[in-house]
């Protein structure tokens, strides 16, 4: 649980562009609390808890109705650290501090790395723009009015996953229902039942899962949103399980607050796993549902060795 007493460093709001060198900041003293490294997701939940950030500022969206705020603005302060040599990521996503990072504790430092990739950037696009020839009228906006669009090196969603749940969110929520139903049956479950229209205390479904020698029944429910999850959704799910099943599955096509993941794994209760837009769009990629993946193949000619035969 957070401590209502800490005092917020930053603010976030709809309509007012965060001090991104303090998020540098929060993010480098996320990183040091949890031992020099972390995965994107173990981050944003520290920053949430220590910041005292409530269910509704993680619902906010960005004005293209899609991304969080928070995440997005968190993932720009990941990007210019990285940029800046204080951190560094691998390919699995996780996050560390280099030795550089170590050393970073004001925000002085962060507004310094700030500045300075602000400035390459503003060079790169004047460079371009004189390449191109362009108007002179095409002038750069200032650095905090640049339209940031999250890099592929902090592991952004492709464009991809935004197309694939926009047409999941276009389904209906029966066929939504069957999605799920054909999913939890690819990834092995049986006795897939769907049950969303009996009114049965907003389960849409229940399957078993069988686990060498052991079955659990496992109930569903689907909701395709665009808005966060809370922790009061799950609470009512919880609710609707008891007495039935072994464990819950809750499926959305959006994403899951904290509060929302610290109540799904509440100690003493029945376990709920979550399933956000994010990792449906990869299952059902991986069970080649509704999604097909091509390889393309390149060819490349090695003129060095041509010539050296």
């Amino acid at each position: 649980m957070s401590n209502p007493s800490l005092q917020r460093r930053f603010i976030l709001e709809k309509n007012v562009f965060p001090d991104l060198p303090l998020l540098m900041l929060i993010t480098l003293d996320a990183l040091r609390a949890l031992g020099g490294s972390a995965s994107i997701q173990e981050l944003v939940d520290h920053i949430i808890e220590a910041e005292n950030i409530s269910e509704k500022e993680q619902a906010y969206l960005m004005p293209n109705g899609r991304d969080h705020r928070l995440n997005y603005y968190l993932g720009w302060a990941r990007t210019f650290l990285k940029r800046g040599g204080a951190a560094e990521n691998s390919v699995r996503g996780v996050w560390s501090l280099t030795e550089t990072g170590e050393h970073m504790t004001s925000i002085r430092d962060t507004q310094t790395i700030h500045a300075t990739v602000n400035e390459e950037e503003r060079l790169r696009a004047k460079a371009k723009r004189d390449a191109a020839k362009s108007s002179p009228a095409d002038e750069l906006r200032k650095p905090d009015a640049v339209n940031l669009t999250p890099l592929p090196e902090d592991g952004a969603e492709s464009d991809w996953q935004y197309l694939l749940l926009a047409e999941l969110t276009k389904m209906s929520a029966a066929a939504f229902e069957r999605l799920a139903q054909r999913l939890l049956r690819e990834a092995g479950f049986v006795k897939v039942e769907v049950r969303g229209k009996t009114g049965d205390g907003g389960l849409d479904g229940v399957g078993i899962l069988r686990v060498n020698l052991v079955s659990f029944r496992v109930y569903f429910q689907c909701k395709r949103w665009s808005g966060s999850v809370g922790a009061k959704e799950i609470r009512d799910f919880r609710g609707a399980l008891q007495g039935r099943a072994d464990k819950g599955l809750f499926i959305t096509t959006s994403s899951f607050t904290k509060q929302a993941s610290d109540e799904a794994t509440r100690d003493g209760a029945i376990a709920i796993d979550l399933i956000d837009g994010m990792r449906l769009c990869e299952l059902l990629k991986a069970y080649e549902l509704g999604v097909k993946t091509e390889t393309v193949e390149r060819v490349t000619i090695l003129s060095q060795w041509l010539s050296d035969i």
